[in-house]
């Protein structure tokens, strides 16, 4: 029987299916599934959901539930896998600082957790809430596998990697879901069985390196034309990444909304009318999360009565094929991110994140060796790299100096403000945050 340990199993819907997916596994139905949170009702609600899938599958795992960090070791104690999904200071009142902030020096953001200024604070206080994790899991359960699903991917799965002794492997759904998008986009999803694709590069950055029909025939050549064909004649959701493939050749693995703040183009004070003309939008991920609040209450209700009467049917999310094959020893490809070891990615450095095929069975993750990227999508992926290993070495050594270092980095806030404005923004949000974050030298 495995233990499966999720963190911040207050992200219901998120726990609901990854948790869920485990418990249609034949392998994992028995687990133990020990849930952690800090808050009490989000970790009851998710405990009422995640019981009532597990009778509806038959009711053969144990659920546990944990709450506040002195009872993390307990939750943590024998783990195989620890699955993290956390969000360190919430919507309020860490995301709105990442927002506000920012906005009063004219830099405007559309998700802000991945890369820009949103991003690197995010990951600056979430690293030390992972290191502690990270403490306790090599201490009661250090053979287990640290999988990583939260934001800011590369920062957070560098910094363990780099920093700590656990196994970790970081996911996001992106890659699954990349040759599905880009064909419905264009009117070829008829294309989508059996195609082969090609995904390499790093999170929320991977790009779409082939994509062939099952046939074996180069679907990038209609893809490239009718992308062409849509930007210039109708306004849609992903209008970013078309007009990647128009510029750079190539599509790549997240959304529109994301990629827009991703580089210096898009998102610019001297140039208004981009924001229309890519239909790009700003302060989405807020928005996001104020309709997401309200809608809990009436949510959470049809979640339970779904887990009640609807047996959960397993999805398309890596975790339990992973944990499956760590197990059996049947292997199974995913989409992973690791680091760049032996030159997996030949271009980018050894000590970079990088999201790319790997094969898992018992013997661990096997990354792939891919080679060389296309030299200016290699470029554009080092423009994130920088941020984040100057981000990791911030949270690393506790000096300032890196924060704004990481910041003058970054594309689009390089590309919209001075430095001496970087700086000030970086010491206003320091303060802002308070001690969410450490203290910084």
């Amino acid at each position: 029987m495995a233990k499966i340990t999720f963190l911040g199993a207050g992200s219901t819907v998120f726990a609901r299916n990854l948790l869920g997916d485990a418990m249609c596994s034949p392998v994992l139905s028995d687990s133990h599934i020990a849930l952690y949170d800090i808050d009490g009702k989000r970790l009851q609600e998710s405990e009422t959901i995640i019981k009532a899938i597990n009778e509806g599958l038959g009711g053969k795992a144990t659920i546990t539930a944990h709450l506040g960090v002195e009872n993390r070791k307990e939750a943590l104690r024998g783990a195989d896998f620890v699955i993290n999904a956390i969000q360190v200071g919430l919507y309020e009142p860490c995301t709105v600082i990442d927002f506000e902030v920012p906005k009063k020096y004219g830099l405007r953001q559309t998700i802000a957790d991945t890369l820009g200024i949103g991003g690197i604070m995010r990951g600056l206080r979430t690293i030390p809430v992972m290191a502690d994790f990270a403490r306790d899991m090599e201490e009661v359960c250090p053979d287990a596998w640290f999988l990583n699903y939260t934001n800011p991917m590369s920062i957070l799965t560098g910094y363990m990697l780099h920093h700590t002794g656990v196994k970790t492997l970081g996911l996001c759904h992106s890659v699954q879901g990349c040759s599905r998008e880009i064909l419905r986009g264009v009117d070829l999803l008829d294309k989508l069985e059996g195609c082969k694709q090609l995904i390499a590069g790093i999170n929320h950055m991977g790009w779409l390196l082939e994509i062939k029909d099952k046939n074996g025939n180069d679907l990038y050549p209609e893809i490239r034309k009718r992308a062409a064909a849509k930007n210039a004649s109708e306004k849609h959701w992903d209008m970013v990444r078309f007009d990647y493939i128009d510029k750079l050749g190539y599509y790549c693995t997240e959304s529109s909304e994301h990629n827009a703040e991703y580089n210096p183009w898009y998102i610019k004070a001297r140039y208004p009318e981009l924001i229309d003309k890519f239909n790009i939008p700003l302060d989405e991920y807020p928005r996001r999360c104020v309709n997401q609040i309200a809608a809990w209450e009436k949510d959470y209700a049809s979640l339970t009565a779904e887990a009640s009467t609807k047996p959960h049917t397993r999805s398309s999310e890596y975790a339990s094929y992973i944990m499956e094959s760590l197990i059996t020893g049947v292997p199974t490809k995913i989409g992973g991110n690791v680091l760049n070891k032996g030159g997996l990615i030949e271009n980018l450095p050894k000590e970079a994140c990088v999201e790319l095929p790997c094969m898992v069975d018992n013997y661990g993750v096997n990354p792939c060796y891919v080679g060389k990227l296309p030299v200016h999508l290699a470029a554009m992926n080092m423009t994130h790299v920088n941020v984040h290993l100057i981000t990791i070495e911030a949270a690393a050594t506790l000096k300032k100096e890196h924060i704004y270092h990481a910041a003058m980095l970054d594309p689009h806030t390089a590309a919209e403000l001075s430095i001496d404005d970087i700086r000030s923004m970086v010491d206003d949000l320091i303060e802002a945050h308070g001690d969410w974050l450490p203290k910084y030298r």
